[in-house]
């Protein structure tokens, strides 16, 4: 049951970004961008992006692709294979897999990534995708420790430590 529920998750979130990037895409042909939501703080803007996260491998796309592919093929192998599952292992595989795939699509439909929340202390722009991935990566690392706390805590039960 988890598992078509991460996929669905992660189909709802693709959805979730795609219409959200149509809509910047829009108004910024309507000349309706940016528009400040937090004046001051946050804004929406229009930012084609052509490299990957904060610039990185500009011109170097095929191996974003071929990296998001490949990440994702894990992601799908790890829903079905791996054993120790936890709410966070599982919300870890929503959310970049809705992320990578997301911005994937866009690379192919675009030709660039359509990025357009503006954080206005924080240099960069960035969608819903990049979220996904921010907080998929969060809740990896959350995963990541709480395991080995129970794994630490099974060792010492057993007198192994």
């Amino acid at each position: 049951m988890w598992l078509w529920a991460v996929l669905v998750g992660a189909a709802a979130l693709i959805g979730a970004d795609q219409w959200t990037k149509a809509l910047a895409v829009e108004a910024n042909r309507q000349g309706g961008l940016p528009v400040p939501v937090i004046p001051g703080l946050l804004e929406f803007c229009y930012v084609e992006n052509y490299a990957a996260a904060m610039g990185f491998f500009a011109g170097m796309i095929w191996l974003v692709v071929a990296c998001t592919l490949l990440v994702s093929g894990a992601i799908v192998a790890a829903l079905f294979l791996y054993k120790n599952h936890t709410v966070f292992s599982y919300l870890t595989c929503m959310l970049l897999l809705a992320g990578g795939l997301g911005n994937l699509w866009d690379r192919f439909h675009y030709g660039f990534v359509v990025d357009f929340i503006h954080v206005l202390f924080f240099p960069y722009v960035f969608n819903v995708a990049d979220c996904c991935v921010t907080i998929g990566v969060v809740c990896f690392a959350l995963h990541y420790i709480l395991e080995a706390r129970r794994e630490k805590a099974a060792l010492k039960a057993t007198g192994e430590e």
